[in-house]
């Protein structure tokens, strides 16, 4: 194990920063797991509550809320390296996107921070359809997004979560990228099929327009910057420049990474999409 100090999760409450925390737990390891709701807080947009986090920590996993695509993502990230030295913080672990200029903004930040890292760029979520907005249409028998053809791998996030306690506790993973992807890439249409054959419910996937969808985001009072965030993400994210397969998940853990309708199995033998 590469110290005996707290890890400290940033994000510790979020869909891999949660898993990572049990994993870590699961090890025998007590993380320093902190969000803007816990004690000690801590809060992207108030730099100060970030030295007490920071303090006795020599390895951190960064998850940036809302994405590193958004403005300013990358100088809150070099902030936060320097913050991170200063403190005598030795590695740190980011979660990046693929295909996205702020996300590969903010990972030549921290190649170039001083600290040693690791870099693991993940696909779409295979858990957006679960632990996600998603989630209500596939309970409601429709899934409305605007979204066509493209196929994504997307990925458990279990297997980051593994990826990322490997890189925070094991050695060989010193400033290494790996970038995570399901085994193979599908639609969405196609990934709703999956959940519809393992939930033995029909569900349908629906193509809208952006507009379309901005209008349910508005008539849900989410947050214009968070739906302008997800178009983005839609129109321009999804646009085929991700469907390639990475083998980032072998590499890390030397076994292959977990497919979509095992997700779907488990997930529906879970309950999670029970009405």
């Amino acid at each position: 194990m590469k110290n005996q100090n707290p890890i400290l999760i940033i994000g510790g409450n979020g869909k891999t920063g949660k898993r990572v925390v049990k994993k870590l737990v699961d090890k025998g390891i007590n993380p320093r797991a902190v969000s803007r709701s816990t004690t000690p807080a801590f809060d992207w947009n108030h730099p100060d509550t970030w030295d007490l986090c920071l303090a006795d920590v020599k390895s951190i996993y960064v998850t940036y809320q809302p994405d590193l695509a958004v403005p300013g993502a990358d100088t809150a990230i070099q902030e936060l390296t320097e913050r991170a030295l200063e403190n005598g913080v030795e590695h740190m672990v980011l979660l990046s996107g693929r295909g996205e200029d702020g996300a590969i903004r903010a990972e030549n930040i921290l190649r170039q921070s001083g600290l040693t890292w690791t870099i693991v760029r993940s696909s779409w979520f295979a858990q957006n359809f679960s632990e996600h907005d998603f989630k209500y249409g596939i309970i409601a028998g429709e899934l409305a997004l605007p979204v066509g053809d493209v196929a994504e791998p997307f990925i458990d996030t279990d297997d980051i979560a593994e990826v990322v306690v490997a890189a925070l506790t094991e050695p060989g993973h010193d400033n290494r990228l790996y970038e995570v992807t399901g085994p193979r890439a599908i639609t969405f249409a196609e990934a709703v099929d999956e959940i519809s054959k393992a939930i033995n419910k029909p569900v349908k996937f629906t193509k809208i327009s952006t507009g379309q969808f901005k209008q349910h985001m508005d008539q849900a009072e989410v947050p214009a910057p968070v739906s302008d965030l997800m178009i983005e993400l839609f129109t321009e994210v999804l646009d085929g420049r991700n469907s390639n397969i990475c083998n980032g998940v072998t590499e890390a853990l030397g076994r292959p990474a977990k497919d979509f309708k095992d997700y779907a199995k488990d997930t529906a033998r879970c309950g999670q999409w029970a009405a």
